[in-house]
């Protein structure tokens, strides 16, 4: 799909439900490590609302600007789950009710139980390819660089694991990080330093309070492993040498 040898991802986590604070979201933790696995970069991760408009233009704007666009959510048998209409309006074209999917739908479902509202889950817009599913058979699909996934965690997982094969990927991105229980402004100088010398390296610093102390944890992320090890020996020396007792956390 994509020669950059540093292809792009945005994620559009799609339900009312994460908003609102009732469901929490699981699945974006989980495609960023895979994304980083195959060598993708996610650049960008959205919550939005079960709201048509919002929908179609965050997917318009985020297919513009990525390799790779995973949705999740809002895809099942309900009333408020309009993704795959929202999806083919993106793409101008029609919504369809596609026979392989019901067949897989069928195959999941006794005789007479196949209802209107299960039906719906087999509605895709025209063109779109069909994702496995094989926990519950209902697929999700997949428009241009449009991944369209489930909300469920297991069945998004399931999903991902089908299309991954489609990813063309870059070298696989790694992480390595350490604590320390040193405040960030303590090593704020040193890390600035350590930055400018390993400019292919992401370096961040992220407070944390534990054990009634706090402290810093700092994660080095990217493509060379020998550089990401080298700027975590490097933090974590600058750690000893505060008395910050650091601890690596590969």
């Amino acid at each position: 799909m994509t020669s950059n040898d540093n292809p792009t991802a945005g994620v559009i986590i799609i339900g009312n439900e994460i908003l609102s604070g009732k469901t929490q979201d699981t699945n974006l933790q989980f495609i960023g490590n895979r994304l980083a696995e195959l060598g993708v970069h996610l650049q960008r991760a959205v919550v939005i609302p079960d709201i048509e408009a919002t929908i179609v233009s965050t997917v318009n704007d985020y297919r513009a600007r990525y390799d790779y666009v995973f949705t999740t959510g809002g895809i099942g048998p309900t009333h408020d789950d309009i993704t795959s209409a929202c999806v083919a309006k993106a793409f101008n074209v029609a919504l369809l009710e596609d026979p392989e999917a019901v067949r897989r739908l069928q195959r999941n479902y006794k005789r007479g139980e196949l209802s209107e509202a299960r039906l719906k889950m087999a509605q895709v817009p025209t063109g779109a390819i069909l994702i496995d599913n094989p926990i519950s058979q209902a697929p999700g699909f997949r428009m241009d660089n449009v991944f369209v996934l489930a909300g469920i965690p297991a069945v998004a997982r399931a999903m991902f694991d089908h299309v991954a094969l489609q990813i063309e990927g870059g070298p696989p991105i790694v992480a390595a990080s350490v604590d320390g229980y040193l405040a960030e402004s303590a090593i704020a100088s040193q890390l600035s330093d350590i930055d400018e010398r390993f400019p292919n390296v992401d370096i961040g610093c992220y407070p944390f309070f534990r054990n009634r102390r706090f402290g810093a944890n700092v994660v080095a992320r990217g493509t060379d492993t020998k550089a990401v090890n080298q700027v975590i020996d490097e933090v974590f020396a600058v750690m000893v040498e505060l008395g910050g007792e650091p601890e690596r956390r590969d």
